[in-house]
């Protein structure tokens, strides 16, 4: 701000805003600053006389500031009146007088802004934080408006000394001859700047004055180095690529997303270091959990776990490496729908649907009578509940990948039924996701408003039932007439070049995820029945897919279960180590009788037994909790208290899981069926 010269002015706090040229004026102002300023000590005579010679110094400036606009105003008009001049250099010369004049008002402005700031502060009560804090927010929202207008008259500057040396550069080449290399570089620039003006967008002159958008005060940070003089060299270089960090007053960090200038490439370092990282600190990590018998998936979060906040914190992309690890679920599930048919998926159906549902209800049943034995909020009961509801998908993958699963004469896979009721609740993500912002309202809403609460409930419901429907027919139509056709075609195309076969399946992957992320379902729904689409075309097609698609499934696996890994607090779990352990196998115990209580109502008889393996594989909470557990911490549904506890029971019933896992199987599976899935 232009207002540091002008700060002793500050407490004129009754200063007119014209010039003061009349000396009783100029007498009154300094009596009313005299009272208000009179201390300990005081000279009065003395604060008369710095008062007005404060009062002169700033009536001789605006004084100087109008004779000077009135100035540059004549050279506008000598401008534009001037024939030598072409329209390009008159439109140059005009726009750098506005500049000055603009800088000018700017300035004076700064000062009857901070002269009013400071009045009002006076006039309010200073034990009134409520009032405090308004002013405060009033300065802050000054400050940030005149650091906007400050930064584009700063950006205008550089475009006015960038045109400067380019006039001079086309004085220089009119008093020589050119080559006719220089003719064609000359050429290529003025094409080079139409191009860049073309696609350049104007973000931020678009969105600035977008309702809902804020002015932030962040800091711009360099990468130190070792050497002062590469760092020198480093910034200069990204000052004009913008490859800085970016932090705001909340602490959240942001890297570029969409460079200005989009002719050059560029790329995330810290993000290909992270990932970097992640790959070299998985091996021994799960070398070692194979070690000792336990899933590798187990050292990847070990390893997510060395490198996030609780370990080295190393791990600077932390957003960038959770999306790409969101894509080694979409694979994850995509081999789950391979190896899971339509013929066996309409066996297991109705079984499917209603396990999931009434362990659902039981579930919520269960944490409102606690809430409201422990006088927790409704809201708060219904969300932990339902988030403790759900079951890891792609962890009981895992346990199911590579063990026998043929059907018994008569009986029901016990995998099929576990991944269909597994399918379901990602089904019932998706529709929790859709009521949330629901939740959040019943949980300030007033009892009078309890009704409509329950009936936007109801519509959502169905909604996404709707939805649903429309995602089954899609799949009807497709299994019936596309999807063999597509297949041939991909097969025929691929012979001798998988590339195709594989851009083929993960593009076919990808549309049905954005169809039922579009309906408003679960994306992960989509990815299963984008599998189970494509095994409908026979064991040959799933065996040649699953061998291409399983080392890109593993990669992103990895990274995956690292990214859970950077959400574990080991010291938090260490100071309330009885505590969770109390509450996770409250949880795990809870799910599995409830899981075999529902089981043994729907299943046959005939296939009772395997009621223990599946409420096994239920028997723990998913890793969408965190998802869930974040959005609902911003929303304020839960506390941050609750929120850890969320975090760390979901990582020791994920922890849990294996053994319980491996005691269903080694009790329920005859010894020649039974084959390591871990």
């Amino acid at each position: 701000m232009k207002a540091t010269g002008f700060i002793s002015l500050w407490t004129l706090v009754s200063l007119p805003c014209g010039p003061l040229a009349n000396p009783a004026e100029r007498e009154d102002v300094v009596k009313h600053a005299i009272k208000l300023h009179r201390g300990k000590g005081a000279v009065i005579t003395q604060r008369k006389q710095w008062v007005l010679e404060s009062c002169r110094k700033l009536s001789g400036l605006l004084r100087q500031k109008n004779v000077v606009l009135n100035k540059l105003k004549n050279a506008i008009r000598a401008v534009e009146k001037d024939a030598g001049l072409s329209d390009e250099e008159k439109l140059f010369q005009v726009h750098t007088f506005e500049i000055f004049q603009k800088e000018l008002n700017e300035s004076e402005n700064s000062v009857f802004q901070a002269i009013h700031g400071l009045q009002r502060a006076l006039q309010g009560d200073y034990k009134d934080v409520v009032n405090m804090k308004e002013s405060s927010r009033q300065r802050l929202e000054a400050l940030r408006e005149a650091a906007i207008k400050e930064e584009m008259e700063y950006v205008e500057l550089l475009a006015a000394e960038k045109h400067q040396v380019e006039a001079l550069k086309n004085m220089q080449h009119q008093n020589k001859s050119l080559s006719m290399l220089d003719e064609i570089l000359e050429d290529v620039r003025k094409a080079a700047d139409r191009l860049e003006e073309e696609i350049e967008e104007h973000a931020f002159d678009d969105n600035k004055s977008v309702r809902g958008v804020n002015f932030e005060a962040v800091l711009r940070v360099e990468e130190d180095e070792a050497n002062s003089k590469r760092n020198a060299s480093k910034r200069e270089v990204e000052d004009d690529l913008g490859l800085s960090m970016l932090i705001d007053s909340q602490n959240n960090q942001y890297i570029l997303t969409k460079p200005r200038d989009s002719t050059i490439p560029r790329a995330d370092h810290h993000f290909i270091k992270d990932i970097v990282t992640i790959g070299m600190l998985s091996l021994p990590c799960g070398w070692l959990c194979t070690t000792i018998g336990l899933p590798t998936m187990f050292g990847y979060i070990i390893c997510g776990v060395l490198l996030g906040p609780s370990g080295l914190n190393s791990i600077k992309s932390i957003v960038q490496v959770e999306t790409l690890g969101e894509f080694g679920v979409f694979f994850t599930l995509f081999l789950v729908g391979l190896e899971f048919s339509p013929e066996r998926l309409r066996k297991v159906w109705k079984i499917s649907l209603q396990g999931p549902c009434y362990m659902t209800v039981l579930m919520i049943a269960f944490g409102l009578l606690w809430g409201h034995l422990l006088q927790i909020r409704p809201t708060q009961s219904v969300f932990i509940s339902t988030c403790l509801s759900l079951s890891s998908t792609p962890l009981v993958s895992r346990f199911l990948a590579g063990s026998v699963r043929g059907d018994k004469e008569g009986d029901i896979d016990y995998s099929s039924v576990l991944l269909g009721m597994l399918v379901m609740q990602d089904v019932q993500l998706g529709l929790f996701i859709a009521v949330m912002p629901t939740l959040i309202q019943a949980g300030v809403s007033t009892h009078s408003s309890i009704f409509k609460e329950i009936l936007r409930i109801l519509i959502l419901i169905g909604q996404i039932l709707f939805s649903l429907a429309a995602v089954f027919l899609l799949c009807l139509v497709i299994k019936t007439y596309l999807i063999g056709p597509y297949y041939r075609k991909l097969h025929t195309e691929s012979k001798g070049n998988k590339e195709i076969l594989i851009l083929g399946i993960t593009a076919f992957t990808f549309l049905m995820l954005t169809v039922t992320e579009l309906l408003d379902v679960s994306m992960e729904l989509g990815c299963f029945l984008a599998g189970a689409l494509i095994s409908s075309q026979g064991h040959m097609v799933t065996e040649e897919i699953m061998c291409c698609i399983e080392p890109i499934r593993d990669f992103l696996a990895i990274i995956f279960f690292a990214s859970i890994g950077l959400h574990v607090f080991p010291t938090f779990v260490i100071y309330e180590l009885t505590v969770l352990l109390f509450l996770t196998l409250s949880v795990v115990i809870m799910k599995f009788v409830l899981a075999v209580l529902v089981l043994s109502l729907i299943l046959p008889k005939t296939s009772q037994y395997i009621k223990w393996i599946v409420s096994a594989g239920l028997a723990q909470v998913s890793e969408f909790s965190f998802v869930l557990g974040s959005r609902a911490r911003r929303a304020g549904i839960i506390s941050r208290e609750v929120y850890l506890l969320i975090l760390s029971v979901t990582t020791l019933s994920l922890l849990l899981a294996p053994a319980l896992w491996r005691a269903a199987i080694m009790k329920c599976v005859p010894r020649p069926e039974r084959r390591s899935s871990t």
